[in-house]
């Protein structure tokens, strides 16, 4: 009854809020795209003719999300690149003919680094053994035929493997440089000069004297086609109605854990009584008051300090056994804690000196030394270290055979089971500052202990800070206003009326996920990018993490060149620049000396020193490539004519030419030069391949 009491007293609101809900509906159907989609039924692309079918796409994108946690769309490219790269490289190696053997096969097993680790296939000289791995294989097949299946799944990757690297080795020999080009190069990058020039700048003209029109532009872009091809892209503008807990949400949440502290007495509606609840501080099946009242389940994990909530770890450490602390928040959740027990010194950390012997456990091939010898070593370095304690760290970083070595034998802290039983036995008895020889299976130990903690188990109540109902309702309420609004008056106006937070996005790829203050919402972008949706058209969409934002499709924008809009500032300073050097050389056509240049345009000789062809830097100018390169044309005090630079117009005269001796043998310098250009060019592989195949991407159809 008291339940449908209150149902009764919030029936208006009620009606409101469907009300709302089923207009929104309405609006959202008016304004998003058209029912009746059957989605789409293309291949998820095409690459040079070879469909890829979508069913195992989306298998691998599903795979690939779990295996590395990527999000939906980060995923799909993953796989979509991987696609791709794979079809092209099949097509051209079948089109050579080039398929991995049993040398090629087996190189490329020896270096993965999976396999060449595994004990199983490690011979007595602790090196990888491929045969171990091939008996291994064998073996397999006549007793584990379904593992043996997943192995010939595997065995094709590595085969393939194994042709993209016959390939690429076919790349990199091809790529090598020759003597006589080294020769060039090496001239090339070594000879300088030392000139004197006059820079008349296109600054010197003021950009209001030059007027620039749009079919200037537009001229302009269609003949530099290639520089200003722009890919489809979407503008819009949104206002987001966020549910963000309130003051008060926090509040009654906050007492609502307060509350659970104590004991409190409530009335019992089936007896007629009042009855004692147990609060945390004094009920004695813990377990079972967490499990009740925590969104988090009870941990029985003893936890050192430097787990606990950082800014109130002291205060919860520091608390004796049956205390309680909070409510405190703890990123994004109220939280109460009882400590429960502790443990004296259970964290323990120390630094150690590992000597090995050959047999030992993880043990590197270099180690050759038998038990006896590492004993007697170990030995050794215990009375250095007990004569002067520090001496651990010293002889750890230079003679330790642990992976601790790098951080001179540092172990941090650790508890029990987080390392070996016997070396964890001997430093819980071990007093903080003391040295000792301990032995385990990776060899002898030298240890200091060098500092212990307690370690504290905690009963924690923990609920998240979220927005209460009425908060939701509020949010809910008000973004569907604002919807219905939009569908009557200008978005723009309707959200500056509001004093909302208008946003503008542009320019949106088909293939974005996270847009400027609304990440992961694939949905927005795939509703701008849909055939139906035009300019105008208005949408809802809810935001995974609370709350909703109304949308506003704002422009459109096909593939093809840059509009004049798009570019037009960019556009405008070159074509100014290209009127400016038209300027400048008609006014200086009969200037002929450096001198002369200078005077008539209130400007200065300047000297640069040691220039070469590589590095194309004016000094006091910047990268000038045209300008430096015309230098080297230039004879010793010759001056040159007005040339065109990328900051202005230039007039040179070399004072001196500086060209290095010849190397007695280019060899070494042609080979450096080729592994350079290798490394290079096997780079460049998949783009040129890329940029040659005819590629089909659908992918936004589907994702």
């Amino acid at each position: 009854m008291a339940i449908l009491g209150k149902i009764r007293q919030q029936s208006f609101f009620l009606i409101l809020i469907i009300g709302l809900a089923l207009f929104a509906f309405i609006v959202s159907g008016i304004f998003g795209s058209g029912a009746g989609d059957t989605g789409p039924t293309d291949p998820i692309g095409n690459v040079n003719g070879e469909k890829i079918k979508i069913e195992n796409f989306r298998f691998l994108v599903d795979q690939t999300e779990r295996q590395y946690g990527y999000s939906t769309i980060q995923a799909v490219n993953t796989v979509w690149n991987q696609y791709v790269q794979s079809t092209l490289f099949e097509i051209e190696l079948n089109t050579l003919g080039i398929d991995a053997g049993k040398e090629q096969i087996e190189q490329v097993v020896s270096s993965t680094e999976s396999i060449n680790s595994d004990p199983r296939f490690i011979n007595e000289a602790g090196f990888f053994d491929f045969g171990l791995f091939a008996d291994f294989i064998l073996q397999m097949r006549d007793e584990n035929p379904q593992a043996y299946e997943q192995w010939k799944s595997q065995e094709a990757g590595i085969i393939s493997s194994a042709r993209e690297s016959i390939y690429f080795d076919l790349i990199k020999a091809s790529s090598s440089i020759t003597n006589n080009q080294a020769k060039i190069l090496y001239h090339l990058e070594n000879d300088n000069v030392d000139l004197n020039y006059v820079q008349i700048p296109f600054s010197s003209i003021n950009d209001t004297l030059i007027a620039v029109s749009d079919s200037e532009i537009k001229s302009y872009i269609k003949n530099n086609a290639s520089s200003y091809e722009s890919k489809a892209s979407r503008g819009i503008q949104y206002v987001s109605f966020l549910e963000t807990p309130t003051e008060e949400d926090r509040t009654i949440l906050r007492n609502s854990l307060e509350a659970l502290k104590e004991d409190r007495i409530e009335y019992n509606e089936t007896s007629k009584l009042t009855d004692t609840i147990q609060g945390l501080k004094s009920i004695s099946k813990v377990q079972e008051f967490v499990e009740k009242y925590s969104e988090e389940g009870f941990d029985s994990l003893y936890l050192p300090k430097s787990r606990l909530p950082r800014e109130y770890a002291s205060i919860i450490y520091d608390l004796k056994k049956g205390d309680v602390f909070g409510p405190y928040i703890d990123i994004d959740s109220y939280q109460i804690t009882r400590l429960l027990d502790r443990k004296k010194n259970a964290s323990i950390r120390a630094s150690h000196i590992v000597v090995a012997y050959k047999g030992a456990v993880a043990a590197g091939p270099g180690v050759t030394r038998s038990k006896a010898e590492a004993k007697k070593l170990a030995n050794k370095y215990l009375r250095q270290s007990r004569r002067n304690p520090k001496q651990v760290e010293v002889l750890a970083a230079q003679f330790s055979d642990g992976p601790t070595k790098t951080s001179a034998g540092d172990l941090g802290f650790f508890q029990e089971g987080g390392i070996t039983d016997k070396f964890y036995n001997y430093a819980n008895k071990a007093r903080e500052g003391s040295v000792g020889l301990v032995e385990t299976e990776y060899g002898f130990h030298v240890v200091k202990i060098t500092g212990k903690e307690d370690l504290v188990l905690l009963a924690n109540v923990s609920q998240k800070i979220l927005p209460s109902e009425k908060t939701s309702n509020d949010v809910f309420q008000a973004a569907t206003q604002f919807e219905m609004g939009s569908a009557k008056e200008d978005f723009t106006a309707l959200a500056t009326k509001g004093n909302y937070n208008l946003r503008s996005v542009n320019p949106i790829d088909v293939l974005d996920e996270n847009l400027p203050g609304l990440p992961n919402q694939r949905s927005i972008v795939q509703w701008a990018f849909d055939s139906d949706s035009k300019v105008g058209f208005i949408k809802r969409f809810s935001l995974s993490y609370g709350g909703y934002a109304i949308v506003e499709l704002t422009s459109i924008k096909d593939k093809g060149l840059a509009s004049v809009d798009e570019v037009r500032t960019e556009v405008t300073q070159i074509i100014k620049n290209q009127k400016k050097a038209e300027m400048i050389l008609k006014a200086n056509k009969e200037t002929t000396s450096l001198q002369d240049l200078a005077a008539a345009n209130s400007v200065e000789v300047v000297s640069a020193l040691a220039l070469n062809q590589k590095s194309a830097t004016l000094v006091g100018a910047g990268v000038e490539p045209y300008v430096v390169g015309a230098a080297f044309a230039l004879d010793v005090n010759q001056t040159s004519n007005l040339i065109t630079g990328n900051k202005g117009i230039y007039m040179l005269q070399v004072s001196a030419r500086n060209n290095v001796q010849d190397l007695d043998d280019y060899t070494f310098y042609a080979n450096t030069l080729s592994q350079l250009e290798r490394e290079k060019v096997a780079r460049l592989v998949i783009g040129a391949l890329e940029s040659s195949a005819t590629i089909i991407d659908n992918r936004s159809l589907y994702y």
